[in-house]
């Protein structure tokens, strides 16, 4: 999709911090960071949120990438975020999927 940042990111027009990439997921770096670790995963293909696929093994996948990375990036001892935003009332400002994961300081609940 053309105008989706997400997808650009993913076809190397804009470059990003990549921290991860296969043929189907991208992790890179956020360029806004609410915490010490702060990065997203993205499917390759353009997916607008999570109520839009019912490919339980691509977010199966999203997920244990996520997971993985967490843990490379020194949250497996205290803990990390993982956030889904969908749709407006869930605030997602992007419309394509991705996972926030925050990690490396205490995080608040409600976020905010």
């Amino acid at each position: 999709m053309e105008d989706c940042i997400f997808c650009n990111i993913a076809h190397g027009e804009i470059p990003a911090q990549k921290i991860y990439e296969d043929d189907e997921l991208l992790a890179f770096h956020d360029v806004a960071p609410q915490a010490p670790v702060h990065f997203l995963v993205i499917p390759k293909q353009h997916i607008r949120n999570i109520m839009e696929t019912d490919d339980s093994r691509l977010l199966g996948n999203l997920l244990d990438q996520a997971q993985k990375l967490a843990v490379a990036l020194g949250c497996a001892e205290n803990g990390a975020r993982f956030v889904i935003n969908c749709k407006s009332d869930g605030g997602q400002t992007v419309d394509h999927l991705h996972i926030h994961v925050l990690g490396g300081r205490p995080l608040a609940w409600p976020p905010g």
